[in-house]
């Protein structure tokens, strides 16, 4: 049940029709972007805590949650002109951008093309370059891609059996889960003709989005406007499964996340602090990354400490 004290809206812009959340509140806006998959609603918890000082929007980006699946406009310009026009349509001069995951791509990009709508920006586990050589290497190295999840493909008809299986094969997912992820996964999922649980977004607007992603390279040198960008250094024990992993599949888990990946991951870190040298740095040792929900308290701390100096 949806008890944030928001409204729920939508707009056209870009010929596609996109929806948001409005929790209200003075002062500048506070525009935040979601993560792959997530809908506005992965901030119901977050984002209303910021009314006091700013007018707090989330916006759902096309093949998510309730906005349009169109099937194409996934690229980088595509996905930023939206953001623009839904600036645009809610008079909304300059914003502070706060983007998780995915949305680095809509920050950097908006940050290239249009610096005079911008106040600040703020990363949530998301300034890293995916066309990097390193995070190539990084993901390579997961051993995750090849220890195979019993009952993943497994129909279910009710959300509750879903959820459970989901949690179950996902304990990275487990770990976030409560009132908010409850709210948020029936903006994700929806009822087949059959009866069954389904993913909302289509196979082809999920490659079309990794292959953004991917190919992405962020415009660092242009961002000009003031910066924080927070960095969870994800720790093994969100991703060992008592359910299926054997214990020489939790070893290779272990060895990656604790060993293999932290050192590659400061490199990504690096490689963002000597192109946005003015950038403000915060690392969540053991993080995960739905930083703004598993580690709240301590991004929003930083979140005030930065946007209220």
């Amino acid at each position: 049940m949806d008890t944030s004290p928001h409204k729920s809206d939508f707009v056209n812009v870009n010929d596609i029709r996109l929806h948001y959340l409005d929790w209200g509140g003075n002062g500048p806006v506070l525009l935040f972007l979601t993560g792959m998959v997530a809908s506005a609603h992965i901030y119901d918890k977050f984002a209303p805590r910021f009314t006091d000082k700013f007018h707090v929007i989330a916006l759902t980006r096309r093949g998510h949650g309730d906005s349009d699946y169109p099937e194409t406009g996934y690229d980088a310009e595509t996905l930023t002109e939206d953001v623009k026009q839904f600036m645009d349509v809610l008079n909304i001069d300059k914003a502070i951008l706060v983007g998780h995951s995915m949305a680095k791509v809509e920050l950097c990009h908006f940050a290239a093309l249009h610096p005079e709508r911008l106040l600040k920006l703020i990363f949530l586990d998301a300034a890293y370059d995916s066309t990097s050589p390193v995070l190539e290497v990084m993901m390579e190295k997961n051993p995750l891609r090849n220890i195979p999840i019993p009952g993943v493909d497994d129909d279910h008809y009710s959300i509750e059996e879903y959820v459970d299986s989901m949690n179950k094969c996902y304990p990275y997912g487990a770990a976030v889960w409560g009132e908010v992820m409850d709210e948020e996964i029936l903006h994700e999922v929806k009822k087949s003709p059959e009866g069954k649980i389904v993913d909302r977004m289509p196979d082809t607007i999920s490659q079309a989005l990794r292959a953004t992603m991917h190919s992405h390279a962020p415009e660092y040198s242009k961002i000009q406007v003031p910066v924080l960008s927070i960095y969870a250094i994800a720790g093994s024990n969100y991703y060992l499964s008592p359910d299926y992993m054997t214990e020489e599949q939790k070893a290779l888990v272990i060895e990656f996340y604790d060993i293999i990946r932290p050192p590659l991951q400061r490199e990504l870190i690096e490689q963002f602090r000597r192109s946005v040298p003015h950038a403000r740095i915060v690392e969540i040792p053991n993080g995960h990354h739905t930083c703004f929900i598993k580690h709240e308290e301590l991004v929003f701390d930083e979140m005030r400490k930065f946007l209220l100096p």
